[in-house]
């Protein structure tokens, strides 16, 4: 049975083929990502290693936690009087302050801002212990010059003697570059841009005047780091650490493996789907595949083969395609990998010429887990093939009876109440695993959707078809073939719905978001115009003074955001002046008053979280700082509109008491009544012109950066998701061409009768539109279910409205059609081409 099932692979290659194409493309994502994401770890261990490799420890203020949306460490500065004290330490060689901070280079021929939205943008202290050298020009010296990385100066023409703008926390300055720096051997840091000063002038324009960030420490000569970390404590006060090389360079790999680790679960889901996917055309693959060979497995029954035996045969025979499917899937992704290394050079995200990493858990569990799905696929048509009688060799190859839809129904209706229970249970229930049970639950409705779906497949194909049926023979020839068989219709659809629903899914969340932000928008914003970056990284609170400066405007409120912990789950604090807020935007304050924002060491919380923390004005709320640690605020506020400034507020006083970094998130800009608003537009820009990275806008343009930033992010996941689709649609073309040999015989009589080499591949490209429409029709329904479920179980975060696209939706029914008639061209090829007698002569 094992050669039989080795023979049975080996004859049928084609099939072989476009069976394996659905797990490749699966497994080659999966194995793609576990390879893009080592190499980047890789990459960043070496640049840490990098700028570490000349330091034996490093003094610093200790911080809480690292706050994972920030590029910078959240830590206070230390007074530089600390330099004096290391210095005097036995063991210690040499000790060298730095400062570290945001900067954004301005471009000198175009005038815009470079990076800001990706890498980020640093400037620093100039130091050889910090893994750059100067490749061309000299290190920088006095208040006017400035070093950049030469990745930066190569992408945007720069050369030593041009003069830049540069922009800071505070105001802008313009310097002379007097040299081009190269960070280890390459010349970029994962494209971000540095600005490198001597550390006087670093410490002017960061606002660190006698301070420092850090201080790098040489040791002696066959002086450890760690004996030398201690004997530094030992020294110093008690919020200033001293810690071994070797203990940061872990630190921040870790930080990075983990920050990696999101990106890499993140392509992971979609590498899952795609096999999901791919599992519903391997078991219509084998399905099928059983019962053309019905004869063939009758006659091993008539031989002595028992029922294992033949079910064994067919498990082998997915097997085997599992395993050079995903074999051959891992060289594509380690190839998928190396094309998405370019595509990141190529917008200016350069990784170090390290290699390509690829790991043997990489090539291990990609070939296991496709292995795995391929199998498992196939063991209902397996088991099916273990209960066809040996009498059925005395039959032709045909369909055999069809089985009562009950117990499918039964069935159907079990799984699919198993996956809407965790489904609903994760969205409204807010359990710890609720992303979890999402997931279990989107599976298993899935599942059940597709389990029920032949029990509609027939009406369904009909109603499709109807209008086809009406361009002649060949229209009416597809409807009726795809009302044929439901099981098989319904099989090959729903590869497709899963796909096209989890990309309506996204869809109908994104009109909801889109709309549910315009809806809080207009009803709390109140101000005329707002300051903003488009890059959504924050800007100068030096710019809200140039505002505040002009004439006809009255009320300018700055609006900042950090991270931050409260019982231990990470929240953003967003900082507010509570003395201009109520000007210009709606807060809809449920207790208490914004005066009593301004007292120190306050807070305002939405009414959802005080609910269900039970808190009330006057109660005490733990909030810990990345950089100062815990602190006690006092709730002063209740509000209800959290929209535009989220859950947790405290004063910009309080705010910048506990936050390292000072940037502006947006400015809120009122101006007098009866003024000239396109004039003092005009003011406005002029007057931030000295800021390129800020713009200027009115409440309407302000939902629409809030909307384009949202479609962006979309965009992305509905391109990952639409490599589902597109293995779905193999599956069509996969289902299309393994029927063409089950209907030779119909197809040769119908060539007899006078059926055209045309007529014959219209019929099959009709046939495949008619499903892959249905299956589209399917996935826009369950899709528009789960976006609903979402948005409801996302109400009390302000999403309130729900939004469908119909446009958008009909648009994806119709590439539905096209893509589904594109992909039955070679099956209808193959229709076409059979020899008339050799067809009717087929058994």
């Amino acid at each position: 049975m094992l050669r039989a099932a080795l023979r049975s692979v080996l004859a049928r290659k084609v099939r072989l083929l476009l069976t394996g194409i659905a797990i490749l493309l699966g497994v080659s994502f999966m194995s793609g990502s576990y390879v893009l994401t080592d190499t980047m770890a890789s990459a960043f261990d070496e640049l840490i290693e990098t700028g570490y490799a000349d330091i034996d420890v490093l003094v610093r203020r200790e911080n809480a936690f690292t706050a994972q949306t920030s590029v910078l460490e959240e830590r206070d500065p230390m007074p530089e009087s600390v330099l004096g004290t290391v210095e005097t330490v036995p063991g210690v060689a040499r000790a060298v302050g730095d400062v570290v901070g945001f900067a954004q280079i301005v471009n000198p021929d175009t005038g815009d801002v470079i990076g800001g939205f990706g890498p980020p943008t640093f400037a620093a202290s100039w130091s050889d212990l910090a893994g750059f050298t100067i490749q061309s020009g000299a290190a920088p010296q006095g208040d006017n010059e400035v070093a950049i990385d030469s990745g930066t100066a190569e992408t945007n023409d720069i050369a030593v003697g041009d003069r830049i703008q540069i922009l800071f926390e505070g105001p802008p300055a313009e310097f002379e570059v007097v040299g081009v720096a190269t960070y280890g051997e390459g010349g970029s840091v994962f494209g971000a841009t540095y600005a490198l000063f001597d550390l006087s002038t670093a410490q002017q324009v960061l606002g660190r005047e006698e301070q420092l960030d850090a201080i790098s420490v040489v040791g002696e000569e066959g002086e450890p780091g760690p004996a030398l970390a201690e004997r530094i404590a030992q020294e110093l006060p008690d919020d200033i650490e001293a810690v071994p090389a070797s203990t940061v360079v872990t630190e921040q790999q870790d930080q990075i493996g983990q920050n990696l680790g999101f990106v890499r679960t993140a392509f992971l889901v979609f590498a899952f789907v795609a096999l999901f996917v791919g599992a519903f055309i391997i078991f219509n693959t084998f399905a099928i595949t059983v019962t053309q060979r019905t004869r063939e497995l009758a006659l091993f029954r008539a031989l002595g083969a028992t029922g294992r035996q033949v079910m064994g045969s067919v498990v082998i025979e997915a097997v085997v395609v599992g395993l050079v499917s995903s074999a051959v899937g891992v060289l594509a992704g380690i190839g998928l990998a190396i094309g998405l290394k370019g595509l990141l050079s190529a917008i200016g995200v350069d990784l170090p010429a390290s290699g390509t990493v690829v790991q043997l858990r990489t090539v291990v569990v990609s070939i296991l887990v496709g292995t795995i799905v391929t199998a498992i696929a196939a063991i209902v048509p397996a088991r099916r093939a273990a209960r066809i009688a040996p009498v059925e060799a005395l039959r032709e190859a045909q369909d055999r009876p069809g089985r009562s839809l009950r117990f499918r129904l039964v069935s159907g209706v079990v799984v699919l109440a198993l996956g809407i229970a965790p489904l609903l249970y994760g969205l409204f229930g807010r359990p710890d695993d609720a992303l979890q049970l999402v997931g279990i639950g989107v599976a298993l409705t899935f599942i059940g959707v597709a389990m029920l779906t032949p029990l509609i497949a027939r009406p369904i194909a009909g109603a499709i078809g109807a209008p086809v049926r009406a361009l002649g023979v060949p229209g009416k020839l597809a409807r009726e073939n795809s009302m044929r068989n439901p099981r098989r219709t319904a099989a090959t659809a729903s590869a497709l719905m899963i796909g096209l629903g989890l990309v309506v899914f996204v869809a109908v969340f994104g009109a909801s978001a889109k709309a549910s932000t315009t809806v809080v928008l207009e009803r709390t914003l109140r101000s005329d115009f707002i300051v903003t970056s488009p890059t959504f990284t924050g800007f100068s609170v030096a710019a809200a003074d140039e505002v505040r400066a002009l004439p006809d405007v009255s009320t300018v409120s700055e609006v900042r955001q950090a991270e931050a912990k409260v019982q231990d789950a990470t929240v953003f604090m967003t900082g507010i002046d509570p003395a201009t807020f109520a000007t210009v935007s709606e807060l809809g304050i449920v207790e208490g008053d914004l005066t009593g924002l301004e007292q120190p060491n306050t807070i305002a919380i939405h009414e959802d979280v005080a609910d269900s923390e039970g808190w009330g004005i006057g109660d005490p709320v733990v909030v810990e700082w990345p950089a100062t640690g815990k602190t006690e605020l006092e709730v002063a506020l209740i509000y209800s509109e959290n929209g535009l400034v989220g859950d947790w507020l405290t004063s910009l006083e309080t705010y910048d008491a506990n936050v390292a970094a000072r940037l502006d998130l947006f400015a809120l800009v009122k101006v007098e009544d009866g003024a000239d608003l396109g004039a003092i537009r005009s003011d406005l820009e002029s007057a931030l012109e000295p800021y390129p990275n800020v713009e200027v806008q009115d409440q309407a343009q302000f939902r629409e950066m809030y909307a384009t930033f949202l479609n962006q992010i979309l965009n992305i996941v509905t391109a990952l998701l639409l490599f589902a689709v597109f293995i779905a649609l193999f599956g069509v073309m996969n289902t299309l061409y393994l029927s063409i040999y089950e209907r030779t015989r119909e197809l040769g009589l119908l060539r007899a009768v006078g059926l055209t080499r045309r007529q014959t591949r219209a019929m099959v490209r009709r046939e495949a539109g008619i499903i892959a429409v249905m299956g589209a029709l399917l996935g826009i329904v369950i899709g528009i279910a789960f976006g609903w479920a979402l948005q409801r179980a996302l109400e009390p975060e302000g999403f309130t409205e729900l939004g469908i696209p119909g446009v958008q939706l009909a648009i994806y029914v119709a590439f539905a059609a096209l893509f589904g008639w594109l992909f039955a061209v070679f099956p209808a090829r193959r229709a076409a081409r059979l020899n008339v007698l050799e067809a009717i002569s087929y058994e």
